[in-house]
């Protein structure tokens, strides 16, 4: 007989020493996993394999036959046991029925969607999942960082961006006429590297300029 689970969305982690399940939320996958139920069969069969061992080491060191007949049918229980026996097809209805019992209590089933959802995938306000209906204090925090973002990205296209090339100049000093470096005095000479005023037109000109780069009057 099929098992009739309350939700499909549940995965199947027994075997032959026991059962257990995990229910799933339909919205977000987080699982519950239900407790271990250990099979009565399985227990059984472990005392026969077990008795079998034993008769079998004894009628070994008496010299006799009947321990291995019983070791033969103790190996064809345990080879029916793997192959799930109807016993444990019982057991594995009820754990079933059992494990169902335990989970429906995590879950909650929406009316109006009819997926089962965990608690956090739960309105309770609204009494719906939250896909059906959002909570509101989740929507307002997203929305208010989405407006965020698109605010930022926003000012920064409108922020004027420099493009130009850049050429760096390179200061000659009037006293030796070699480069002199970026400081106030020359690298080579120590000579004073101060502007140069344009006795015509009155703009500064770097120190070692020729001729003045607004009116290009001769510079002394």
């Amino acid at each position: 007989m099929p098992l009739q689970p309350f939700t499909k969305n549940y995965e199947d982690l027994s075997t032959e020493a026991g059962f257990q399940f995990v229910f799933k939320c339909d919205v977000c996958e987080d699982g519950y996993k239900t407790e271990f139920i250990q099979s009565k069969t399985y227990k059984k069969a472990g005392f026969f394999r077990g008795l079998g061992r034993a008769i079998s080491v004894g009628s070994d060191l008496l010299g006799q036959s009947s321990g291995y007949s019983l070791e033969r049918g103790t190996d064809a229980i345990s080879e029916r046991f793997q192959g799930m026996t109807p016993e444990w097809h019982k057991e594995h209805e009820k754990a079933f029925e059992l494990a169902q019992n335990e989970a429906r209590g995590h879950f909650h089933r929406c009316p109006r969607c009819h997926k089962y959802v965990c608690e956090n995938d739960w309105n309770e306000q609204d009494g719906l999942c939250v896909e059906d209906a959002p909570r509101e204090s989740t929507e307002v925090a997203a929305a208010r960082a989405e407006k965020m973002v698109a605010d930022i990205k926003r000012k920064a296209e409108e922020t004027q961006v420099y493009n130009g090339e850049i050429t760096r100049r390179q200061t000659i000093c009037p006293r030796c006429e070699k480069p002199a470096g970026q400081g106030k005095f020359c690298n080579n000479c120590g000579a004073p590297l101060g502007l140069a005023v344009c006795q015509k037109c009155g703009a500064k000109n770097p120190a070692g300029t020729r001729f003045c780069g607004e009116c290009g009057g001769k510079l002394r």
